[in-house]
């Protein structure tokens, strides 16, 4: 089970494929499994890193407070460890967070950005329904089954969670066989939260690609748009339809997307 140190914690990661370095940030307790429909297809033709954010996966889950930049700085400790000096970067949800701080705080490791139904956060944030917010929290009473179900019900669209039950059922099975514990999963919403990136975003200065799904009822489509406005000269794409989980939903088009981003912005 191949780990690195990074920023005094062991991460488990991942490497697929060879070319220019290709660093994908998993959202709030997700692990490397939910690259499953992206893996196979970019590693075709880029060096793809995915890593376990601390407190999932088979990474540490150390018991204290997260917050964004410290799990910036876990990705970039990655970066660090495989001696990678820059590389695009990718982040979905709370990937897309930490994928924002990183490139504030590590502006020379970043070359690309790529923005996935995420947020700056702070006051100026479009905020998750409260529906959504009740079925991710209120599942005290819940099996773990139970709870995964309830919140994947939100995380997807409609026609993909109607449509795709054994789907479902497979990723149910992959979250389970490595679950999340309550107290890794409460300190990774926290950081969330209590970010506020706007200002930041304001000076990011790598070519940015911010991709959405408009029926998305975790993070509301519209703070993609906000994204857009925010981080000068990036690119909108929003997929009619998909919910939070795009990478999944609309692989094939997602997938589409990042390379055609990518190979505009070679790092050489």
């Amino acid at each position: 089970m191949p780990k690195l140190k990074a920023n005094n914690i062991q991460l488990y990661y991942e490497e697929h494929g060879v070319g220019e370095p290709l660093l994908m940030i998993e959202g709030l307790g997700y692990a490397t499994w939910m690259w499953y429909r992206q893996v196979s297809e970019l590693s075709k033709e880029y060096r793809v890193i995915i890593f376990d954010n601390r407190g999932v996966g088979d990474s540490d889950k150390p018991d204290l407070p997260y917050t964004i930049d410290m799990m910036a700085a876990d990705a970039a400790g990655v970066l660090q460890s495989l001696g990678i000096e820059r590389a695009h970067i990718l982040g979905v949800s709370m990937g897309g967070y930490i994928a924002q701080a990183f490139a504030s705080n590590y502006p020379e490791m970043i070359h690309t950005l790529t923005l996935v139904c995420t947020s700056f956060g702070g006051p100026n944030a479009v905020p998750m329904p409260l529906s959504t917010f009740t079925a991710m929290t209120s599942v005290a009473d819940l099996t773990p089954e139970q709870a995964i179900l309830q919140g994947m019900s939100v995380a997807f669209g409609p026609d993909f969670w109607d449509n795709n039950q054994e789907e479902i059922k497979k990723m149910v099975g992959w979250r389970l066989a490595r679950p999340t514990p309550r107290y890794a999963w409460q300190h990774q919403f926290n950081a969330v939260v209590q970010a506020n990136l706007e200002d930041r975003a304001r000076h990011i200065q790598a070519p940015t690609l911010i991709i959405t799904g408009d029926a998305d009822m975790v993070v509301p489509a519209e703070n993609s748009q906000l994204l857009a406005k925010a981080i000068p000269g990036s690119r909108l794409v929003i997929l009619p339809g998909s919910g939070h989980l795009p990478f999944i939903e609309r692989a094939r088009e997602f997938n589409q997307e990042v390379l055609t981003f990518l190979k505009h912005h070679p790092l050489s």
